[in-house]
């Protein structure tokens, strides 16, 4: 079967339950987003959700099974380029291994380069290590950076 990849531009309850079904496969330590907080997102100018359904040939979109993966698509401009960022690619245990993280990634990436945007950067865990498979064979390559993250002390 074929992944098809299709934006979601309304928080309706069907992509209410996938985040909730979804989110939980790619962190255990984030709760999937509310429905407001999931219409924000789609909202956005500057995120794009793609979400992917495993279909047979024929299948348009909008129709077909279940969703199955997503992930989000964050552009922004700043003084010297447009920039684009893969966030949250995650595909249902069910579904592994049927080219639905590849049809996400490649969806996302030709976005990106419609909307102007010459690179392309993601960050996956070293435990991902399908992922990171996938990533490097799509031609993403590891950048030799630090990466800095400021979390804000709790009370």
């Amino acid at each position: 079967m074929d992944a098809f990849v299709e934006e979601a531009t309304e928080a309706t309850p069907e992509l209410v339950e996938a985040f909730s079904r979804l989110v939980p496969q790619l962190s255990s330590s984030s709760p999937p987003p509310t429905a407001e907080q999931l219409q924000e997102i789609v909202a956005s100018p500057s995120t794009v959700v793609l979400v992917a359904r495993l279909g047979g040939e024929g299948e348009q979109e909008g129709q077909g099974g279940d969703i199955v993966g997503t992930t989000t698509l964050v552009l922004f401009r700043i003084p010297t380029a447009m920039r684009a960022w893969i966030e949250d690619v995650v595909v249902d245990e069910r579904a592994r291994g049927a080219g639905v993280g590849e049809a996400l990634t490649l969806a996302a990436l030709e976005r990106a380069a419609d909307a102007g945007a010459r690179t392309v950067d993601l960050t996956s865990r070293p435990s991902r290590e399908a992922a990171n498979r996938l990533y490097t064979r799509l031609g993403f390559e590891l950048r030799e950076t630090n990466v800095y993250r400021w979390t804000h002390p709790t009370t």
